[in-house]
C-alpha cells in the first residue's frame, strides 16, 4: 500500500458446536460464576467464565477448576497458575472490583475436549452442591461456521474498517457511538526496538491502557477486532521473528492483548513465506484463528502481483485457510475508478480459482475481501461516494467474505486537500463512507 493505506480483512472459520453453560448458584456472599464454551474447532475450544457479584460488591476474585485430559493454552483478562490438572485464575488489576449486581469475565483456550469440573469461586462451589459443575448443553440449529471473536449474528462482522490504533483519535468507541459500526481492523502490530517483541506501530506497548480499554469496551457492546500486521512501514513481525515458533508466539501475544482471534498479514514487502504460513497454520490448528492476507494489486485486469500469488500458493500448500483481501487502491487504471476496482476484484477472483481449483465459485467469493482507500489515494485515484457504492453493490451481488476500507480515521471531509491520515481529501459528511459500507451483511 502506500504511506497510509495498509490494510487487511480476515475470515477463516472455527466450528461452533453450541453452548455449554454451568448454571450459576450464588454463594453465601452472593457471588456466582458461569461457564460458556464459545467455539470449538475439533482439537480444542474457547471457553469463558463470567463472574457475577451478588448484593455485595467483590473486591477481588479467584476461580479454580479441574480439567482432566486437556490443557489450558492462551488466556486473557485474568492471571493463571496451574498445578497438574488444577487451574486457578485470579483477577487482573482492572477487573477485580465488581460492583453489586455487576459482572466481569475472562477467557481461555483449551487443547482437548474436557470441560471444567469442581469449579470454585472464592472457595465456594460455582454450581452449588459438592463442587461438581452442573451443565446444560443447547444446540442452536444447524452447525454454524464463525470465529470466536465474531458474534454469531449473521453478517454482523462482514464490515471491518481499518483504524490506525496508534492515533489517539478517533477511538473505536468514538466510531461505534457515532455510526453503530462495531467491528474494526487494528493497524498495525509490528516488531519493536527489541526485535521479536510486538508493539502497536512498533512503539506503543501491547498493554497500552488506552488501546486495551478501548477494545474491551467495544467487545462489551458486542463488537470485535481483527489485528493487522505488516503494512507499508515496518518493521514487520514476520521479518524480526526468525522462526515459526517465535512468530507464532508473537501473534498469540498480539491477539490476546485485545481479546481477538482474527489476524491479517498485510504483504507490501517480501516475507519468509514458509515461516509465516507455518506459524499461521499452527494458529489455526491450536486456536481456530481466522487468517487473511492483504495483497497488492498490479493492475485492474491483472489482479494481484506475482509475489502475492506465490505467498497464497504456499499458504494453500500448507493447508492454511485464508481470506484474500486485495487492496483496491493505488494501481494504474483507465476509465472509471469504481469500475476499475470491481475489475481488479474480479481479476483477483480468477487468480484464486487457479490457486484453489477444487473450490466452487461461491466458496471462493466467500474467501474474497474488498478494501478500497476512501477519498484521495496515495498515487492518484480518488474513491468517491459513488465509487464506494459500486464496490458495495459488487459485494452484495457476489456475497464476498468481508468489506473494509482505509480508514475510519480518514472518514471526514477536507475538500481540496492532499492525501492525509486524518481526512479523505474530498467533500463528504462525517462518517459517510462508514455509513455506506456498514449496510453490507453478506
Amino acid at each position: 500500500m502506500a504511506r497510509f493505506a495498509v490494510l487487511a480483512a480476515g475470515a477463516a472459520t472455527a466450528l461452533v458446536a453450541g453452548l455449554v453453560a454451568i448454571a450459576p448458584t450464588a454463594s453465601a456472599a452472593g457471588e456466582s460464576a458461569a461457564f460458556s464454551q464459545d467455539s470449538s474447532w475439533g482439537s480444542g475450544y474457547q471457553g469463558k467464565f463470567t463472574v457475577s457479584a451478588g448484593s455485595t460488591a467483590l473486591s477481588g476474585w479467584k476461580l479454580e477448576f479441574d480439567l482432566a485430559g486437556a490443557s489450558v493454552g492462551s488466556y486473557w483478562d485474568a492471571t493463571l497458575t496451574s498445578s497438574g490438572n488444577h487451574h486457578t485464575f485470579t483477577n487482573r488489576e482492572y477487573n477485580g472490583t465488581v460492583a453489586a449486581g455487576a459482572s466481569t469475565s475472562f477467557g481461555f483456550l483449551v487443547n482437548g475436549s474436557a470441560l471444567p469440573t469442581n469449579c470454585k469461586l472464592n472457595g465456594v462451589p460455582c454450581g452449588g452442591g459438592g463442587g461438581t459443575t452442573t451443565t446444560t448443553t443447547t444446540t442452536t440449529g444447524p452447525t454454524t461456521t464463525t470465529t470466536s471473536d465474531v458474534p454469531p449474528t449473521p453478517g454482523s462482522a462482514r464490515v471491518a474498517p481499518y483504524i490506525d490504533i496508534t492515533m489517539p483519535t478517533p477511538s473505536l468507541m468514538d466510531v461505534a457511538n457515532a455510526t453503530g459500526q462495531k467491528h474494526f481492523t487494528l493497524a498495525f502490530a509490528l516488531g519493536s526496538s527489541s526485535g521479536c517483541a510486538p508493539a502497536w506501530g512498533g512503539t506503543v506497548p501491547l498493554n497500552d491502557s488506552r488501546i486495551v480499554n478501548d477494545a474491551r469496551a467495544l467487545k462489551a457492546q458486542g463488537g470485535s477486532v481483527i489485528v493487522a500486521t505488516g503494512g507499508a512501514m515496518g518493521p514487520y513481525l514476520e521479518h524480526v521473528c526468525s522462526t515459526a515458533d517465535s512468530l507464532y508466539n508473537a501473534y498469540v501475544a498480539v491477539l490476546d492483548a485485545v481479546g481477538s482471534n482474527s489476524i491479517d498479514v498485510d504483504v507490501e514487502a517480501t516475507i519468509p513465506q514458509a515461516v509465516v504460513n507455518t506459524a499461521l497454520k499452527r494458529l489455526q490448528d491450536t486456536r481456530g484463528t481466522t487468517v487473511s492476507y492483504t495483497m497488492r494489486i498490479q493492475g485492474q485486469d491483472y489482479g494481484m502481483d506475482p509475489y502475492s500469488v506465490d505467498v497464497l500458493k504456499d499458504a494453500a500448500a500448507k493447508g492454511v485457510n485464508v481470506l484474500v483481501n486485495p487492496m483496491l487502491m493505488n494501481f494504474g487504471y483507465t476509465g472509471n475508478w469504481g469500475d476499475a476496482m470491481v475489475n481488479a476484484a474480479n481479476a483477483t477472483l480468477g487468480q484464486m480459482r487457479a490457486i484453489w481449483p477444487s473450490k466452487s465459485d461461491a466458496q471462493l467469493k466467500a474467501l474474497l475481501g474488498l478494501t478500497p482507500m476512501i477519498g484521495r489515494n496515495d498515487t492518484g485515484p480518488t474513491t468517491t461516494q459513488d465509487d464506494a457504492r459500486k464496490v458495495l453493490d459488487y459485494a452484495k451481488a457476489n456475497h464476498v467474505g468481508r468489506v473494509a476500507f482505509w480508514s475510519a480515521g480518514r472518514d471526514k471531509g477536507c475538500p481540496g486537500g492532499g492525501v492525509s491520515p486524518t481526512c479523505s481529501g474530498i467533500s463528504q459528511a462525517n462518517w459517510e463512507f462508514t455509513n455506506i459500507f456498514k449496510a453490507y451483511t453478506g
